[in-house]
């Protein structure tokens, strides 16, 4: 193996790893804990699926700020408030974690396996 090859496995270790590893300062929930949760009504909870995703399947109580707009809509949360985030799987919640967390929010829990867990 090449010096060059070894290079760019390592890059490509670091890249995945980036992309699996939690947000820092994200709090992680699973739907079985979540189910508990969604009495709170003082928590904002938002689904980033695509609004053709939350049309098909959505959890009651969600409210649909697909993650290719998050930066348009994140105005419409409150930053006092916890924003719980879900999507498919747990990956474009994840990445909305960090959007939120790189604008300011600071109470943000991420949904481990998204609505696939929660059926």
């Amino acid at each position: 193996m090449t010096i060059a090859n070894g290079i760019i496995i390592v890059l490509v270790i670091i890249f995945l790893a980036q992309k699996l590893i939690p947000v820092k300062g994200v709090k992680q929930m699973t739907t079985a804990q979540l189910k508990n949760e969604m009495k709170d009504k003082t928590k904002q909870y938002i689904d980033v699926r695509t609004s053709a995703e939350f049309k098909s399947f959505h959890i009651p109580g969600f409210k649909n700020m697909p993650l290719h707009q998050l930066h348009q809509k994140m105005g419409q949360l409150s930053r006092d408030k916890e924003v719980v985030v879900i999507c498919q799987s747990g990956m474009r919640s994840s990445k909305a974690s960090k959007i939120l967390k790189k604008a300011g929010y600071k109470n943000i829990t991420n949904i481990k396996g998204g609505v696939s867990a929660w059926r």
